[in-house]
């Protein structure tokens, strides 16, 4: 049973969308250094919206405090949001980790965030958004679409090979996306779901076929520019690079053998079914006319 909110009949729409859940996946391997900082911000600032959400922490296999920081910043934080702590060893990759925290979210729009936080919080209605009002099913952030964003600039080398794997990425996979490694990334999991449970990549290029299995299947996507800041302590090095140019190898491999064509056409079928079903919003607007 949703509560009657008042607001402008422009945002009525909006609003009405936005009380229905959202998840927050944030994958953590060896973060205790920062983990607080971002749930405390994350926590804070869910607990100032109108909508329900829940947290989720996917603990890959550290070797630190990490489960602790983050069981002790919900302990502190208990309330409005719900949250869990999701746990496994040893490490297996943020892809891995990514794809446990989706399968396990309850919401109707899942975004995964970077442990540090590089893009604030304060971002989400930019992905967030055009996913509840019925108009996208992904939305990525990203940093290369306007420079003016980048608070703080990686270092040159890390800029440089990224956008070398960029451009490898688009000719291996087609897509035409200038930066798909942004730790910012929100899915509509009605549609979304059958290409989480289809994918296998567990590190560097795991981002890629996400947004690959996305663009297959025929989803509707963008890619968004959102703020963004280096923050020390990065974990992307130069095995993650090589780790990437592997993976999309093997992704392309997958692709051309037709291991990912269950995933495609179920998440077709889940995209042809919401379609068919009942917007929230049209019940909005009948409900406040």
């Amino acid at each position: 049973m949703f509560k009657s909110v008042h607001a402008p009949a422009s945002s009525q729409r909006i609003i009405f969308l936005l009380l229905h859940a959202l998840s927050i996946i944030i994958p953590a391997y060896n973060e205790a250094a920062r983990l607080g900082s971002t749930l405390e911000q994350v926590l804070v600032y869910l607990n100032e919206q109108p909508y329900s959400s829940e947290v989720i922490v996917v603990n890959d296999g550290s070797t630190d405090t990490t489960s602790q920081v983050a069981e002790s910043c919900f302990a502190a934080h208990a309330g409005k949001v719900p949250t869990r702590l999701l746990s496994y060893s040893p490490n297996r990759g943020k892809g891995y980790a990514v794809r446990q925290g989706l399968l396990a979210a309850t919401g109707t729009v899942a975004l995964f965030s970077d442990a540090d936080l590089s893009t604030p919080i304060t971002e989400l209605p930019k992905v967030l958004n055009p996913i509840l009002a019925g108009e996208l099913d992904v939305v990525f952030g990203s940093r290369a679409l306007d420079s003016s964003l980048i608070g703080v600039h990686q270092p040159w080398l890390r800029e440089q090979s990224g956008r070398i794997f960029n451009r490898i990425m688009r000719l291996a996979t087609g897509m035409p996306y200038n930066d798909t490694q942004c730790g910012f990334k929100a899915f509509r999991l009605a549609v979304c779901r059958p290409i989480v449970e289809g994918a296998i990549l567990d590190r560097f290029g795991f981002d890629v076929e996400l947004l690959y299995l996305a663009y297959r299947a025929g989803l509707r996507l963008r890619e968004q520019p959102v703020r963004w800041n280096d923050a020390a302590g990065s974990k992307v090095g130069l095995l993650n690079g090589i780790d990437g140019f592997r993976e999309l190898r093997e992704l392309r491999r997958r692709a051309r053998r037709g291991y990912y064509d269950n995933a495609l056409l179920n998440a077709r079928k889940a995209s042809a079914e919401a379609k068919d079903a009942p917007n929230p919003a049209t019940s909005a607007s009948a409900a406040t006319h």
